[in-house]
């Protein structure tokens, strides 16, 4: 009987059941108990719905260390990216005034600053993404990279627009104040362009259809994002995030675009006056004039265009600008197999004449930055091979080398066509 007594009188968690005995803490309470495994279950429960941060205080203000200035932005961004100085004087003032909109006080004169959304237009391999990549690094505020060709309309195989929020969340560590004032990037955002000028007659679901979707977004509105990413479904608690202070930069390649520009720049020749305006255009670099109603003719809706108010270019790399991208930049792909070969204790050296059938042969495949690394991944596979079981403690690369490592890639791909 005093055995049946003491069994009565045993805390017991009023979640899992389990006794006082079997866990380390048990927190009394006015009805009952919740051991300490438990409780951690109810903070982590509470903590992805985001009710944790809706409580703060919306008068605090956002306060940074040090807010860096445009000119610092853009000597940052110098160290790793060669060239563009137009696109990173227009990221760099787009990222500083965002920091100012996120510091600015109430005050009675009604002034609110908007924020000025980005769009990126350049060819491929000329630093879009590399530029996104780098002012990563430097940002006090959450960031993230997404990429558009994954997201289709909602209801259809893909992702919803709303998942890049629950990456900026996740980038934010669930802190929804947090990302509430954090940057994204948007990549390849010319892949959701409609496939003509007109309006789409059928569902174009992973075209227009995303781009209506991603409306919402860019302006600024309460949106329901679900807290581990995913569909929506009913039953589904929602993490509230708004997005009036995001700033949403995009960047495409638009390939064939400068048709559109040049088809608009040849429609207005009349006059002798005109003729002589187009003698004055550059052939060679027609992306410099673009403007958004090219945006339009290639396929993106005049709403988006009109949430993207800066719009800005990357300039087509020439052969001095390759040549530098090969060797200055502080993660330059020269430096990178230097450091590869250096872990093996072998000191690797190129000869000068090396660096300019590079960059010639990559002026030749035109695909930009990223052409280089194939070239110099065929001039030093069969090095990257053998020199290692080689007990030797230095290895530098000839023209005659490298032009025989081409050479022997290309016969390769001739052999198998």
């Amino acid at each position: 009987m005093p055995e049946r007594k003491n069994n009565k009188t045993k805390k017991t968690c009023s979640f899992c059941g389990r006794t006082e005995d079997q866990v380390n803490l048990l927190i009394t309470g006015l009805n009952g108990y919740i051991c300490d495994d438990c409780a951690v279950q109810a903070y982590d429960i509470i903590k992805t719905t985001g009710l944790l941060n809706q409580g703060k205080g919306g008068d605090e203000r956002f306060q940074l260390k040090e807010v860096p200035k445009p000119h610092e932005i853009k000597d940052y961004l110098d160290q790793y990216v060669i060239g563009q100085d137009e696109a990173k004087r227009y990221l760099a003032v787009s990222v500083y005034n965002h920091y100012k909109r996120l510091q600015q006080n109430v005050s009675d004169d009604g002034v609110e600053i908007e924020k000025s959304n980005i769009i990126m237009v350049g060819s491929t391999g000329t630093g879009k993404t590399l530029l996104a990549r780098t002012i990563a690094k430097l940002l006090d505020v959450p960031f993230t990279i997404v990429d558009a060709t994954v997201f289709t309309e909602a209801g259809y195989v893909g992702e919803d627009v709303e998942s890049i929020l629950s990456r900026l969340l996740q980038v934010a560590d669930y802190d929804v104040e947090a990302a509430e004032r954090g940057i994204v990037f948007i990549d390849e955002v010319d892949k959701i362009a409609r496939k003509s000028d007109n309006p789409s007659i059928t569902r174009d679901v992973s075209g227009e259809g995303v781009q209506q979707s991603l409306l919402k977004l860019l302006e600024g509105s309460m949106v329901n994002v679900p807290p581990k990413g995913g569909r929506k479904h009913p039953d589904q608690d929602y993490v509230h995030v708004d997005t009036k202070n995001i700033l949403f930069i995009c960047g495409g390649a638009f390939d064939g675009i400068e048709r559109k520009i040049a088809q608009r720049l040849n429609t207005h020749v009349v006059g002798y006056n005109s003729v002589q305006n187009v003698r004055k255009i550059d052939k060679k670099d027609l992306m410099k004039y673009i403007l958004p109603q090219d945006l339009k003719s290639f396929g993106l809706i005049p709403e988006i265009i009109g949430r993207l108010p800066v719009l800005t270019y990357l300039n087509p790399l020439d052969r001095d600008a390759l040549r530098s991208i090969l060797i200055e930049p502080k993660n330059s792909i020269i430096k990178q197999y230097v450091k590869l070969f250096e872990m093996d204790g072998i000191e690797l050296t190129f000869d000068e004449d090396v660096f300019d059938l590079i960059v010639d042969k990559a002026m030749e495949y035109k695909l930009g930055a990223r052409g280089l690394r194939s070239i110099v991944e065929s001039v030093m596979m069969d090095a990257m091979f053998d020199v290692p079981s080689e007990k030797i403690k230095r290895f530098n690369v000839t023209l005659e080398y490298a032009k025989k490592q081409l050479d022997k890639a290309h016969l390769q791909k001739l052999g198998t066509e």
